[in-house]
């Protein structure tokens, strides 16, 4: 058992850089874990920067100073987020005022719907069980509506929070932007001048997440406008509400597009019922997720790295408990980088232990000739 032991260690911690490695996962997760919630503007700053990067590149690419490019793309940063916040914002809070104040007419609807049930199929389900069924939900909605309330009252110091941040956040972004690389060589000097196994990873995972964080975030844009136009066509009730929460399904593989269709299905059939519109609706959401998973999703992800069904559920399960929304939305690169880790750890670890014998051992040739 000892020598098992000793091979697995020898195979994966022989060299000092694996440990280094090592040590730098486990204190970036401490600090993830511990100062999340501190750190929250710089990590949400790294993440824009991040995604920001690559219109810099571009333009460093037909020849624009790094400077402008940099100030380029602050300002069409700039310029989304005062669009969003002008022309998004009070619609979302129109529409949301709105449903929460015919919320109670359906209820009362899908009570009587519920109450149909047991004279239709009394085999299936009873008075009781419906009665129950509808405690259990007038209840849950109780503390709901408590909570919102309670949040309203006793979180208003959160507003400065969230002011300071949108003063904070594009600052550090705009610098993240501006001295990227000199910020990654001041890194780069505490790490070994000879790292393989960690450049190996980062050769691996570099591009392959730029690709996926940047196209995901196209494909919730692309995802969220076209639905918004759709319901808008159809004219059905809350078009912006259900168009963001259609755009943020898209972080959720498999799941995500079949969760957002329980809300559009459910404003369709109280605005219309069971008739023409609701089937037209419904035909025409599916169309659209169907083009998003065999169109939109092979054209921005071309390049990804095929996770397989079950780990990408299990990343999501894993990451979103871990830190929620982003645990979400980075789910499958963080699948990819521990994909990649496993991987290259052991070719790494031996690339370096060969390197180190063919250097000792011309070493050792060239003091036999002396």
């Amino acid at each position: 058992m000892l020598k098992i032991i000793r091979r697995w260690i020898d195979r994966y911690f022989s060299d000092e850089e694996a440990v280094l490695l090592l040590v730098l996962l486990a204190v970036g997760l401490v600090v993830i874990l511990t100062l999340g919630a501190v750190l929250a503007p710089m990590i949400a700053s790294l993440i824009i920067a991040f995604l920001m990067q690559g219109m810099v590149v571009r333009l460093k690419s037909l020849r624009v100073p790094h400077w402008l490019a940099v100030l380029i793309t602050f300002m069409v940063l700039m310029a989304s987020v005062a669009a969003i916040m002008l022309g998004l914002l009070p619609v979302i809070w129109q529409q949301s005022t709105r449903f929460f104040a015919e919320l109670p007419r359906m209820l009362r609807e899908w009570q009587e719907l519920m109450l149909l049930l047991p004279e239709r199929y009394p085999s299936l389900i009873s008075e009781a069980q419906v009665e129950q069924m509808m405690s259990i939900t007038s209840s849950e909605l109780g503390y709901v509506g408590q909570y919102i309330v309670s949040f309203s009252v006793s979180n208003l110091p959160v507003l400065a929070t969230v002011l300071v941040y949108f003063v904070l956040v594009p600052i550090l972004v705009y610098f993240f932007l501006k001295d990227s690389q000199s910020i990654m060589r001041w890194f780069a000097g505490f790490l070994p001048e000879k790292r393989p196994l960690m450049s190996k990873i980062w050769q691996e995972m570099n591009q392959q997440i730029a690709n996926y964080v940047r196209g995901k975030a196209i494909e919730i844009v692309i995802v969220g406008a076209t639905a918004y136009v759709v319901f808008v066509l159809f004219g059905l009730n809350y078009s912006a509400l259900l168009a963001i929460a259609v755009g943020l399904s898209v972080l959720v593989p498999y799941i995500g597009a079949a969760v957002a269709t329980i809300p559009v299905a459910l404003v369709g059939f109280f605005q219309w019922g069971w008739g023409p519109e609701f089937v037209y609706l419904l035909v025409a959401y599916g169309i659209l997720q169907a083009l998003d998973g065999n169109v939109l999703v092979p054209l921005l992800f071309s390049e990804a790295v095929n996770l397989h069904p079950v780990a990408i559920i299990l990343a999501v399960l894993v990451f979103g408990g871990l830190w929620g929304f982003w645990g979400v939305f980075f789910a499958i690169p963080l699948a990819t980088l521990v994909k990649a880790i496993l991987y290259a750890w052991p070719i790494g670890v031996k690339e370096a232990h060969n390197q180190e014998l063919q250097g000792q051992a011309s070493h050792d040739t060239e003091q036999s000739e002396a």
